[in-house]
C-alpha cells in the first residue's frame, strides 16, 4: 500500500489532508506536515483543491487528533510516552524534559508543539499524562492547529505559485533560503539552550531534594 503523500493526495484528495495530521498527533509517526505543505503546493498548480479547504482540512485533522492523542495520554499516562518515545527514537529524560515543560508552560506548550516536529507527535499525548486541565488544553489546541495550518497552507501554496510561474528557478532559491534559515535555527539554539531549558522546565532537581519551581 503506498502511503506516500503525494499518491495519498491525488487519490484522496481532502480526506488525505484531514487524516494525514489526524494520525500524526494521535503519536504515530507520519508525514503530516508534509502532506499539508504538498497539499498547498498541488492546490496553487493544479487548482483541484481550494487552499481554503486544505487549511481547514488540516485544522480539523490536527485538533481532532490532538484530542484524542490528549484523552489517550489522560487514560494511559506514563507508560505510552515512553514507548512511544522508544518508537520515535526519543531518550527517557528527553520524556520527562517534556513532561516537566507541559507541566510548567502547558498553554503555549501545546501552541508550540504543533510547530516542533517530534512535539507534534506526542505533544498531546504528554499534555493529557501531565494531567494538563483540559479547559486549558483546549483553546490552544484550536489556536495551535488554525496557526499551524494556516502557516504552511499558505506557505505552501506560495511556493507553488512561484514554481508554476518560474519553474526550475524556485528550486534553487528554496534551497538556499531553506537551508540558511536552519543554520540560523541550529545557531540559536546552539547559543541560547541553556537558558531557553530553564525557562521551560525550570532548575533540574537538587540531589538532596527538589529544585525551584
Amino acid at each position: 500500500m503506498d502511503l506516500s503523500p503525494d499518491h495519498l493526495l491525488h487519490t484522496y484528495g481532502y480526506a488525505a489532508v484531514f487524516l494525514a495530521p489526524l494520525v500524526e498527533s494521535t503519536g504515530v509517526p507520519f508525514p503530516g506536515e508534509t502532506t499539508l505543505l504538498l497539499a498547498a503546493a498541488y492546490a496553487a498548480t493544479t487548482g483541484r483543491l481550494s487552499i481554503v479547504g486544505v487549511v481547514a482540512c488540516a485544522a480539523a485533522g490536527a485538533t481532532l487528533g490532538d484530542n484524542l492523542g490528549y484523552g489517550i495520554g489522560r487514560a494511559v499516562g506514563p507508560q505510552l510516552l515512553h514507548r512511544a518515545g522508544r518508537w520515535l527514537r526519543v531518550r527517557p529524560e528527553r520524556i520527562e524534559l517534556l513532561h516537566r515543560f507541559f507541566l510548567r508552560r502547558g498553554g503555549i506548550a501545546v501552541v508550540l508543539a504543533r510547530f516542533i516536529a517530534i512535539l507534534r507527535t506526542v505533544g498531546a499525548l504528554v499534555a493529557g499524562a501531565a494531567e494538563m486541565p483540559y479547559r486549558v488544553f483546549l483553546p490552544c489546541n484550536l489556536l495551535g492547529a488554525a496557526a499551524w495550518s494556516t502557516a504552511y497552507g499558505l506557505l505552501g501554496y506560495e511556493l507553488g505559485d512561484a514554481y508554476r510561474h518560474l519553474g526550475g528557478t524556485i528550486a534553487s532559491v528554496a534551497g538556499i533560503a531553506g537551508l540558511s534559515i536552519l543554520l540560523l535555527l541550529l545557531l540559536g539554539v546552539a547559543l541560547a539552550r541553556r537558558r531557553l531549558e530553564r525557562w521551560a522546565v525550570g532548575e533540574p532537581p537538587s540531589p538532596g531534594g527538589r529544585g525551584p519551581s
